[in-house]
């Protein structure tokens, strides 16, 4: 396909596609998806090889968010039926970064629900970090706490963080009718500010809320543009009890076509598959693999996940191997330009403007009708209810965490 072989050789040389290309990534049927997936694979490989990079969420604050994103459990007006619970102790937290560690997380990401950290919160946040550092040797931490205020991102760097993830999560146009309680801009800016303070910018998208290919295209022309270190790309977990809980959109095809087309047009970042994994590629997971080079392992911020040692075992299965805390992440042209110089790479997931992990567990939640887009919505998936199991361990509880 003369397509795939243009967008190949654009990607092994950095080379942004034309939004007619990426467009056409999306159009392709199911019966060329193999062969996408075939395509968009040798980017993968040649950029970062065969590793797996391995993320784990920690969720500090758990629910009673102020904001309306449609797409969150933890949003203003939730029905969801999941953990609610305050601030976790640096030493609660720490504990439960611990045995993501343990499992072989690289990456440990601390996730808040709320519009964005007050001063005191950021002092909070702080300590957390420091404690994470101090007890779990060569761990990066990246910090989701919402949109930041001025001097924040800095304060957050000098206790030791890495990185920042602040997710874009659809299109501009599309964005007031996702969220009403603040703009897209404002994530924009927060994404800058994380920047400008010299940690890892990570900034995602949540597919599969009614949008539009053109939509989809969008968002990740956009966050191209931004020029994060990592892309989380999340798939819509329609949580009962908010308002995208009908929007089962998604495909295991479509999925894959997705993670292709940004692949695509983000050759040398890292693409982490977050919230909904399990939800929408399901036994096609281990394909997703030759497209996205980092995933989160174990349960997500309020739903669960694949058991942890069913990751490891998918990775080494699927020929890949879970990356080291002596390797680093990103291609060496983009370390060398300053890029996640205070750490590797990005965190991610989606949800509410203080969420940063969708929800296939971290903040995400749906319901309702469509939201997003206009232009042709994608063929319906099948609503599978049975797969949306709300976290009930790790976390907040009492019960051991699953890593």
């Amino acid at each position: 396909m003369d397509l795939l072989n243009t967008l190949v050789d654009k990607g092994l040389r950095r080379e942004m596609p034309t939004r007619e290309e990426a467009l056409a990534v999306l159009a392709t049927s199911d019966d060329d998806v193999l062969d996408v997936v075939a395509a968009a694979g040798k980017v993968r490989r040649h950029w970062f090889g065969r590793r797996v990079k391995l993320n784990y969420l920690v969720n500090l604050k758990s629910g009673l968010c102020p904001e309306d994103c449609s797409y969150c459990s933890q949003r203003l007006g939730s029905k969801a039926d999941i953990l609610k619970y305050t601030w976790l102790k640096p030493d609660e937290a720490s504990q439960a970064a611990a045995a993501g560690v343990a499992g072989g997380a690289k990456r440990v990401c601390l996730v808040a629900s709320g519009r964005g950290p007050t001063d005191r919160d950021v002092d909070r946040v702080s300590d957390t970090i420091r404690t994470i550092k101090e007890q779990n040797e060569g761990v990066e931490v990246c910090a989701c706490l919402g949109l930041l205020s001025d001097g924040q991102a800095e304060r957050l760097r000098t206790a030791g963080a890495d990185a920042y993830n602040h997710n874009l999560n659809t299109s501009e146009a599309t964005y007031g009718d996702i969220t009403t309680t603040h703009t897209y801009a404002d994530r924009v800016d927060t994404v800058q500010k994380a920047h400008a303070a010299g940690l890892s910018a990570c900034s995602g998208l949540i597919a599969g809320m009614g949008e539009s290919d053109e939509d989809l295209v969008d968002v990740v022309f956009s966050l191209r543009e931004l020029d994060p270190d990592s892309v989380p790309v999340n798939f819509l977990i329609p949580f009962e009890g908010t308002p995208l809980a009908k929007e089962w959109n998604l495909t295991p095809q479509r999925c894959l076509r997705i993670l292709a087309m940004v692949r695509f047009v983000c050759p040398d970042i890292e693409v982490r598959i977050a919230g909904g994994r399990e939800v929408h590629l399901r036994t096609m997971q281990p394909l997703a693999l030759h497209l996205a080079n980092s995933i989160f392992l174990g349960d997500y911020l309020t739903s669960e996940g694949q058991a942890g040692r069913a990751d490891l075992d998918m990775i080494a299965d699927a020929g890949f191997e879970v990356e080291g805390t002596d390797q680093v992440t990103l291609p060496e042209h983009r370390a060398a330009a300053g890029h996640g110089s205070h750490a590797d790479a990005g965190c991610g997931s989606s949800g509410g403007a203080g969420c940063g992990s969708h929800e296939g567990g971290a903040c995400g939640s749906h319901e309702g009708g469509s939201v997003c887009g206009s232009a042709a919505v994608p063929q319906v998936g099948e609503a599978r209810t049975d797969l949306v199991a709300v976290r009930r361990r790790g976390a907040g509880t009492d019960l051991a965490p699953n890593a």
